[in-house]
């Protein structure tokens, strides 16, 4: 598989944060990165398009924009970029199928409001067969780093230690490919991984007891024990990533949407299953795109 990072197109705001935190993943990752915008020929353009100018002449207007924008801001990268006839969905998941990593831009609301996951994004993010990252609109390089004092030049922020990167862990049903990404991420980063782990307590007739018993304290103490367990052979192949575990009793949607209010970038997973009712993504992950305070990775797994 070609070392590759894709990124959708289309012309918004949000698409371009999203091209230039694809570029800057792409750098990281030592990839290219390929743009992919998608057009669709009508008996009568939309409003959007100048009159003088077809849909496609549009179409690479847009993505000429695009190219343009994320070559001056890194001139070293291999870019390549397509032009795509047809559903947006569909070359979407037929790029990420080439690719190490999707990006997506959604519409950012205000503060802690997060994401506005168009149709487009939510049927590729539960169709992808590999991770697929949102950024929102006004996302920039400086997001990803700690804060610093005023003064500081574009070129000083690589030099800024990034924020942590934010897990979402389920000690109930832990997976292989979302913890590996999220220790990848930080190490690329050079920065932490800070694990959430929410819970429930046993109703009284154990119907939510797991692999785990007692109550209180106990269960909190077994909580921590099963998430420890988890994450010990993860941290003994990623030596370097500094690992802190933050478990705590309540709805798991909510510890995520809190912990990446500081974060530059959030994993969750989703399982991959089709249903007769189509494909999820499952309520963790939805409210987490959702409410994001940051970019949001999204690995699908078994």
């Amino acid at each position: 598989m070609l070392q590759q990072v894709s990124a959708g197109v289309d012309g918004s705001a949000e698409s371009l944060a999203a091209a230039h935190w694809a570029a800057r993943e792409a750098l990281r990752r030592g990839a290219s990165l390929r743009l992919v915008h998608a057009w669709t020929w009508h008996p009568r353009a939309a409003s959007s398009v100048p009159a003088d100018l077809s849909e496609r002449d549009w179409a690479q207007q847009t993505m000429d924009r695009v190219v343009g924008s994320v070559r001056a801001a890194h001139p070293g990268l291999r870019i390549v970029d397509q032009l795509v006839s047809g559903s947006a969905v569909d070359a979407l998941l037929a790029a990420v199928e080439e690719s190490e990593l999707l990006v997506l831009g959604s519409r950012g609301l205000s503060g802690v409001a997060g994401f506005l996951v168009g149709s487009v994004s939510q049927r590729v993010v539960a169709r992808s067969p590999r991770p697929v990252a949102l950024v929102r609109a006004g996302e920039t390089a400086a997001d990803e780093h700690l804060p610093t004092p005023g003064g500081v030049s574009p070129e000083e922020i690589p030099a800024i230690p990034y924020r942590d990167v934010v897990l979402g862990l389920d000690t109930r049903r832990p997976c292989d490919e979302l913890i590996e990404f999220a220790f990848e991420a930080a190490r690329r980063y050079g920065t932490a991984l800070h694990v959430i782990h929410a819970f429930s307590v046993p109703s009284a007739d154990g119907a939510d007891l797991h692999a785990v018993t007692g109550t209180g304290p106990e269960f909190l103490a077994a909580q921590k024990r099963a998430v420890i367990a988890t994450l010990r052979p993860w941290c003994e192949k990623f030596p370097a990533v500094s690992v802190t575990e933050t478990v705590s009793e309540g709805r798991a949607a909510t510890a995520l949407v809190r912990a990446s209010s500081g974060a530059s970038l959030v994993v969750v997973g989703r399982r991959t299953r089709d249903g007769h009712l189509g494909t999820h993504i499952g309520p963790v992950t939805h409210a987490a795109l959702h409410h994001a305070g940051c970019p949001a990775a999204v690995v699908p797994h078994a």
